[in-house]
């Protein structure tokens, strides 16, 4: 593979499509507020400073348990720490790639990443409200819905009065916009 601007490329008898593929999305941009990012890089503290090394001192205490092979407490302290690491490196990877979005500067008048959206279902009048976010603040819990998800690239770039039709995996949603704003305290 070589590099070219932002573009990659796969050479003669280089990667297969899946590997091009990997680190295509290895290279994907990641938008966040300012105070997004510093959620992040408090969870990266946090996981580095505190959760990794009890994870390693949980392992060492398990190994000391005697023969490995059979020792379910050292397996479990084991895959514990691994998936705190790979946490840890996806996270380092993705705080990478951040840009920041000034809330600021971010338009109200179509929607747009770090859009906060007041949606009407047009089927049974119920409103509700929604924060276009990147991938990486997804949280349908708060509403926080990824720029990438069916209903995230279905609202990209609508206005208010538009409507829109979302496919899911239940069926369809029929859904009209009510209002924009930028959203606040991402």
């Amino acid at each position: 593979m070589t590099w070219r601007g932002r573009c990659i490329t796969a050479c003669a008898g280089g990667s297969s499509r899946r590997e091009v593929h990997r680190v295509l999305l290895m290279t994907e941009t990641v938008y966040l507020s300012r105070e997004g990012l510093e959620r992040l890089r408090s969870e990266l503290e946090h996981l580095m400073m505190e959760v990794r090394p009890q994870a390693t001192e949980q392992l060492a205490r398990a190994r000391e348990h005697g023969d490995l092979s059979e020792n379910a407490e050292f397996d479990a302290a084991r895959e514990n720490l691994t998936e705190i690491t790979r946490r840890i490196s996806d996270l380092q990877r993705k705080l990478s790639k951040v840009e920041i979005i000034e809330e600021h500067k971010i338009e109200k008048d179509e929607v747009r990443i770090l859009s906060r959206v007041t949606l009407e279902n047009v089927s049974d009048g119920s409103k509700a409200d929604y924060t276009i976010v990147d991938p990486l603040q997804s949280d349908p819990r708060k509403r926080f819905i990824s720029v990438k998800s069916p209903i995230g690239k279905g609202l990209l770039g609508k206005r208010v009065g538009d409507e829109v039709r979302v496919a899911i995996p239940t069926g369809e949603i029929h859904f009209r916009v009510l209002s924009i704003e930028r959203s606040t305290g991402l």
